[in-house]
């Protein structure tokens, strides 16, 4: 039996052996099989002077119904009512540095009497609203124009699903914020906003993320950061909704040239077309929409469009669904010409219709604001950053 010195002995040389001071204190390896390991760092140290965050302060009419909610009173108590005071955070990206405009939610800045931009190099400025479209949930503002950097659009119409993209932004007013994943899925419609086109993402996006960029591997603006798919306490499940840059596009022309969206009407309602449906049309798929109402003294009317039309094309993009003739509809002005290729009877028509100023403030086709907040309860939508 050994002496007690000499187990003790013994246990320290088992213990310590073979761990050298070189290999506890090793770096991590810089490439494997003689290739650099991958890395963001580059790219990010371009794009990230680009992002902003935002901080607003304004005031908010207080609804009965929000003070009666249960899920308000867990966190607040009971509240008087009347007008309260609002704080928020968001995010926001420099798109013209020359003009100092900053793209963002509309809903980042909803009500806000005061609109805060910090920069990443620490500068803080109080910014203008340019413009607002609350319909695409899209904002312009304006900072000084003071050695910005502008981030570099890309190209939303070539987005694949398992492209990799990184999200950039101010996650609960931490600070500038950067994640990544991929493009899970395009052109989704969960009906969480009127004109949706959405890009999917598995990158984590939280509250405060809302306004800033979604950007692909060379650095370039894809979308914008505008909602989740959370639990009901607002966290992220990975399943994140930012807006194409392409769509955004044509709302940032829009406001910066006339201070606001104005969308024309086409005057028709469309439908689905379903593989039931394609197949009594004679149609090899079932990609398209069919006009199921042309709304009187319309331009769809007037151009000669009829119910039971399919509608294929539009400037000569191609039309997958109803959804689809919304939003290119959506993207156009008063005025504007547009190209209609369409089926009828089996056979293809060109047909021009010259978009008007629409009859109502809101067409049959809309969502309505409380059609929006009642469904936003299940699943739980998360838009604001409050």
């Amino acid at each position: 039996m050994l002496p007690l010195t000499r187990k003790i002995a013994l246990f320290a040389v088992i213990l310590f052996s073979g761990a050298a001071p070189s290999t506890v204190f090793a770096a991590l390896p810089t490439e494997v099989n003689g290739q650099a390991l991958p890395s963001l760092a580059t790219m990010l140290e371009k794009v990230t002077p680009s992002v902003v965050n935002i901080a607003t302060e304004g005031h908010q009419p207080a609804s009965d119904s929000l003070m009666s909610d249960p899920f308000f009173k867990r966190f607040f108590g009971d509240a008087p009512s009347g007008e309260g005071q609002i704080n928020g955070t968001g995010s926001g990206v420099i798109i013209h540095a020359q003009r100092g405009h900053v793209l963002t939610n509309a809903h980042v800045v909803e009500n806000a009497d005061a609109i805060h931009v910090t920069l990443k190099d620490g500068r803080k400025y109080l910014a203008d609203v340019v413009g607002v479209d609350p319909r695409a949930d899209l904002a312009v503002l304006q900072i000084p124009s003071d050695h910005l950097t502008a981030m570099r659009f890309g190209d939303s119409d070539r987005l694949r699903v398992g492209d990799f993209v990184v999200a950039i932004g101010n996650p609960y007013s931490i600070g500038q914020t950067v994640t990544s994943g991929i493009i899970s899925a395009l052109h989704r419609n969960p009906g969480i906003s009127e004109y949706e086109n959405f890009i999917q993402t598995d990158a984590p996006i939280n509250l405060g993320n809302s306004g800033g960029p979604l950007v692909n591997l060379q650095g370039e603006l894809i979308g914008i950061n505008t909602a989740i798919l959370g639990d009901q306490g607002g966290g992220s499940l990975g399943i994140g909704f930012a807006v194409p840059i392409n769509t955004a596009a044509g709302v940032i022309t829009q406001i910066v040239q006339y201070g606001k969206v104005e969308r024309g009407q086409l005057g028709v309602e469309v439908q689905d077309l379903d593989a039931a449906m394609a197949r009594d049309f004679g149609m090899k798929s079932n990609v398209g929409a069919i006009i199921s109402q042309v709304i009187a003294g319309s331009p769809a009317e007037k151009a000669g469009i009829q119910t039971g039309d399919i509608i294929t094309k539009l400037n000569e993009k191609n039309v997958s669904n109803a959804v689809d003739v919304k939003n290119m509809i959506g993207d156009l002005r008063v005025g504007s010409a547009v190209q209609m290729t369409i089926l009828r009877a089996g056979r293809p028509k060109n047909i021009k219709v010259v978009i008007e100023q629409p009859n109502s403030t809101r067409s049959s086709m809309s969502k309505t604001k409380d059609h929006m907040k009642s469904a936003a309860n299940q699943p739980y939508w998360e838009k604001g950053i409050r």
